[in-house]
């Protein structure tokens, strides 16, 4: 059975995009699915400028990685094992050193042949029954690309709970304020449910069953996990910092009608219904038309 080796740096974002595709591999042709973590900085350079090759054993068909710490390792066990190395990001090397670039439009990545732009970062999130009247409102926190306008959010959230008659489930991240929290609380009561009483499996399982989602502009990958789960989505705006590619990102989508803003609570602006949204099924497709595997 032909072999994917993932290289994780540990980091749950990064590990998620690279099981995104991997699984959606999987889901079109037999594989076998593994983890490694890098190897120091010094011997992938070592492997990687000509260093003696060690005796293999399993050789994997094709590497994966996301994440700057996973780049040498990809490119050792590239030649090491002359297998195929995929690198989900912008990389902080030549991009001609990897077989393919999975890019996000957002970082502007040229055109070429071993480069499929994406839009946004790859995600495991497959669409599931949605329950009628379901939705999720889902906030951030404080992030290098927006400013944190607390009485900003929770006003919006107050117009979208008093605009629509859901069943409204609200949860907050890691990187919510204690504030925002306990005024979440207040102001939702048994709906708000705090980012330190869910579990991993908490915001898939909320997702795959919502038929509506709005999420802080902040939480750009729930916007894209959103999307994936089949949600219709609205974006709770806040105010960008300059030079912001994540709010470039949100903006193409929103031109495409695959995002709502508000204060359009209705989400009138959607596209029409039925438009499939999932990039790692796409890149998939694009890989095994590689023959790689």
């Amino acid at each position: 059975m032909k072999q994917i080796l993932i290289i994780s740096d540990g980091k749950p974002g990064h590990r998620n995009q690279s099981l995104g595709l991997a699984e959606a591999i999987a889901r079109r042709t037999s594989v076998e699915i593994s983890e490694r973590e890098p190897m120091g900085r010094f011997e992938a350079l070592r492997l990687c400028l000509g260093g003696a090759l060690p005796q293999l054993d399993d050789r994997p068909d094709l590497l994966i990685g996301a994440g700057h710490t996973t780049h040498l390792t990809l490119l050792a066990l590239r030649k090491l094992y002359r297998a195929p190395a995929i690198v989900l990001m912008k990389p902080s090397i030549p991009m001609g050193f990897f077989d393919l670039c999975l890019v996000p439009e957002h970082d502007q990545p040229p055109r070429r042949p071993n480069i499929i732009v994406t839009d946004g970062a790859l995600n495991r999130m497959l669409p599931g029954e949605k329950a009628p009247g379901s939705g999720v409102i889902l906030i951030g926190g404080p992030s290098k690309h927006y400013r944190w306008d607390e009485a900003g959010v929770l006003n919006q959230v107050q117009a979208l709970l008093e605009s629509e008659q859901r069943d409204w489930l609200i949860g907050s991240s890691r990187r919510t304020p204690a504030s925002t929290e306990q005024a979440l609380s207040a102001l939702c009561g048994d709906r708000f449910v705090p980012a330190a009483e869910t579990g991993p499996d908490w915001l898939p399982q909320q997702l795959a069953s919502a038929e509506v989602c709005w999420i802080t502009e902040d939480s750009a990958s729930m916007v894209y996990e959103a999307l994936t789960a089949g949600c219709q989505v609205g974006v709770l705006p806040l105010r960008g910092n300059a030079d912001n590619r994540i709010g470039k990102g949100i903006e193409q989508l929103a031109t495409q009608g695959l995002v709502v803003r508000a204060p359009d609570w209705s989400m009138s602006g959607l596209a029409a219904a039925g438009v499939v949204f999932n990039e790692a099924e796409r890149c998939a497709e694009e890989v095994l038309r590689r023959e790689w595997l």
